[in-house]
């Protein structure tokens, strides 16, 4: 069966399922089709039971293949929880320690500040307490990366922090890549394999995939989409992405994993019942069940418009590859994930033993995140609020409001500059993490090239002074700035950059680049 829509049942706790929502079938197709999303997939866990796992819509647009149960999509960072899970299955077996140091369990991993490397935990990997910056390194994969994992993992020493250790949060993903070299260097399998042997196949997720290569030999899968054909991405028509970029197979433990909804009802199931399987025996231990759910460093909370300030938590925590919050009283579990063409969301509400997942198969994450809190109420027993609804109006509002900072910008840059012939910056230039791009002059004026991410060129337009606009060949990556600093000497001595949207994705994190030049021969003889 395709699809799995179970009718209420009697337990043998006599205590009966709740079941979804009158009609909330009916509506989620509803709203998928008012949102203009593609495809999208639907897992309901109540008990251990599964009443719902059911595909809306299309894999692609353009193409007649309908969604279905079974119908991989990717899943961006709800896939931190698979590999913790990994490293909890290695803890049961006694063969590493939440509280080991990286560097003795990973020969060579090395963080910018020497006595981080010393003291950073296996623990620390995984709470985004590292003194990173938002999304800091994230480049080293997004939008697409030639760089091993191994290679993006050595690079990260380059990185500098912008807290202390320890002393705040901040949401990253290149340490997650870490924790699966550390499983690599613990056990002798990839990240991939092992949590494919130890964590997929056990939960019976035979669906599920945790690499490119075997994604694209299944015909079940979803393709991703975005709106990006104008200024602020999330604006214009829906189109088809490069299934090749949704993520690169180096950042695979921060959010590689391609699951359909009836593995995702099984992987519920699975934490809901605190590790224990479906057919007997255990995935993981009680004790590394509380591990991963303990709250380990507080997250800031953003305050809410007044038409969503009910979602608005009174605290909320990162756990291992979880967040912990509340909501008028109820403890929630949960994790969203994004990859470029797809977004999801994974919520438990331990103590209703409800567990629920929405993938999509475009960026229109406000679509899911009001249907979250519209399945939150039900179970609690709440009134219905229309929250789709609000979120759909709260994001027009923030892209509304992009957009005219952006074309306000655009409007009336200062009349000056460039300061210097074009071809006085062109030359190869070096980021000590990202690595070189090179800037060259042609027949039309300059352009640049990212060497570490292919298919990342574009040309630079003059904007004011010595910075430059920087739309890409491919219009799906996010535009930038780009800045020439100059020496006394009128020698280009620096590049920085900064996104042009005020919306763009965090792991655009153009800020954090510094290039310096490489071998210019008029810088060489000064």
């Amino acid at each position: 069966m395709k699809i799995v829509l179970l009718p209420v049942l009697l337990l043998a706790s006599s205590a009966a399922i709740a079941a979804p929502p009158a009609g909330f079938d009916a509506r989620v197709e509803a709203l998928r089709q008012q949102a203009g999303v593609p495809g999208m997939a639907v897992a309901i866990v109540e008990d251990g039971q599964t009443v719902l796992a059911k595909g809306y819509g299309v894999r692609r647009l353009g193409a007649p293949e309908k969604v279905d149960a079974d119908t991989i999509f990717m899943t961006g960072s709800t896939g931190k929880a698979f590999t913790t899970a990994a490293l909890a299955t290695l803890v049961d077996a006694g063969k590493i320690d939440w509280d080991d140091k990286v560097v003795d369990r990973l020969p060579g991993f090395q963080m910018y500040d020497p006595w981080v490397t010393r003291e950073m935990t296996i623990r620390d990997l995984l709470v985004h307490r590292s003194g990173l910056g938002l999304g800091e390194g994230d480049l080293l994969f997004v939008p697409r990366s030639s760089l091993s994992r191994a290679e993006a993992v050595r690079r990260l020493r380059y990185l500098k922090p912008v807290t202390s250790f320890r002393s705040g949060f901040a949401y990253d993903n290149v340490l997650y890549m870490v924790a699966g070299q550390l499983i690599e260097a613990v056990t002798g399998q990839r990240w991939e394999d092992y949590v494919r042997e130890h964590i997929l196949l056990p939960v019976g997720m035979t669906d599920s995939t945790t690499e490119n290569v075997k994604r694209f030999a299944i015909a079940d899968r979803a393709y991703p989409h975005a709106r990006t054909s104008e200024a602020v991405r999330g604006l214009g028509p829906q189109a088809m992405l490069d299934e090749r970029d949704a993520l690169g197979d180096d950042a695979a433990p921060a959010g590689g994993l391609a699951i359909s909804a009836n593995d995702m009802a099984k992987w519920l199931a699975v934490q809901l019942g605190r590790g224990k399987l479906p057919g007997g025996g255990r995935l993981f231990s009680e004790a590394a069940h509380d591990e991963m759910w303990k709250p380990e460093i507080p997250q800031p909370i953003s305050p809410m418009p007044d038409s969503l300030k009910a979602t608005e938590p009174t605290f909320d925590n990162y756990a291992f590859g979880w967040e912990v919050r509340d909501y008028h009283g109820a403890k929630l579990v949960w994790h969203s994930g994004a990859v470029l063409g797809f977004k999801s969301i994974v919520v438990l509400i331990p103590d209703k033993r409800v567990g629920f997942a929405f993938e999509i198969n475009s960026e229109d994450g406000e679509l899911i995140t009001g249907l979250m809190y519209e399945l939150i109420d039900h179970y609690l027993g709440r009134p219905f609020t229309d929250w789709p609804a609000r979120f759909s109006a709260y994001k027009k509002q923030r892209l509304a409001d992009a957009l005219k900072i952006v074309q306000t910008k655009a409007a009336a840059p200062a009349k000056i500059g460039p300061s210097l012939s074009l071809d006085r910056y062109a030359g190869t230039y070096q980021d000590p993490w990202y690595g070189q791009i090179v800037v060259s002059k042609g027949p039309t004026g300059l352009s640049v090239d990212f060497r570490s991410t292919p298919r990342m060129s574009g040309p630079l337009v003059h904007w004011q002074y010595d910075s430059f606009l920087l739309r890409f060949t491919d219009p799906t990556i996010e535009p930038a700035y780009l800045t020439f600093g100059l020496d006394a000497d009128g020698h280009v001595s620096q590049i920085t950059m900064k996104p042009v949207s005020p919306l763009a994705d965090f792991s655009y994190d153009y800020q954090d680049l510094l290039f310096s030049p490489v071998g210019k021969p008029d810088q060489l003889a000064n």
